[in-house]
């Protein structure tokens, strides 16, 4: 790893992977990319633990279960720039679609209404859900804000390059909710 380049990590709350794969979908322009940064954490990569200190994180998801809670904290306290990837991340998008709901009931409707065979809570993998489904600036500072289901290569590529040179991104013509 060089240390003139940009370290980067992507994170996936809860969500659905979209940003990750319009992230990929940057083809070409990642091996362009690659010369200007290191990815030091990322569902894609194989490294389990998060960095002392983060250059740019790239967040996609929600905040809906005591996981998701304590990492967006940890990785807020060991990154510089923090960007809010997405619709879910953004806003809770479909994630906060159980928000008029309770957790017992949600439980209760996918762990023992709609199972066959020993229905039950799971007591072991499965996070802890929160009360509600919240949009990262609801828990920590956010730098940047992309919006989008996903956004597109185009837009991720333009927040990155801007970025690396050093500016804010103006997305304001770029992105809109859902698209």
């Amino acid at each position: 790893m060089s240390n003139n380049k940009v370290t980067v990590a992507t994170v996936w709350l809860d969500g659905c992977s979209g940003c990750h794969m319009s992230l990929i979908d940057m083809d070409e322009r990642l091996i362009a990319l690659a010369s200007q940064i290191d990815v030091v954490y990322s569902p894609l990569v194989d490294n389990k633990t998060y960095p002392e200190m983060v250059d740019v994180a790239l967040v996609e998801g929600a905040i809906s279960s005591d996981e998701d809670l304590h990492k967006i904290k940890m990785i807020r306290e060991h990154t510089k720039i923090l960007v809010a990837l997405g619709d879910c991340a953004v806003a809770g998008n479909v994630p906060s679609m159980r928000n008029p709901f309770s957790v017992k009931d949600i439980m209760d409707r996918a762990y023992i209404e709609n199972v066959n065979v020993q229905p039950q809570w799971p007591d072991q993998i499965v996070p802890k859900l929160l009360p509600v489904v919240r949009p990262i600036h609801e828990v920590v500072k956010v730098d940047v804000f992309v919006q989008g289901c996903p956004p597109s290569a185009d837009t991720i590529y333009y927040v990155l390059s801007e970025l690396l040179a050093g500016r804010q991104p103006v997305l304001n013509t770029m992105t809109r909710p859902g698209a």
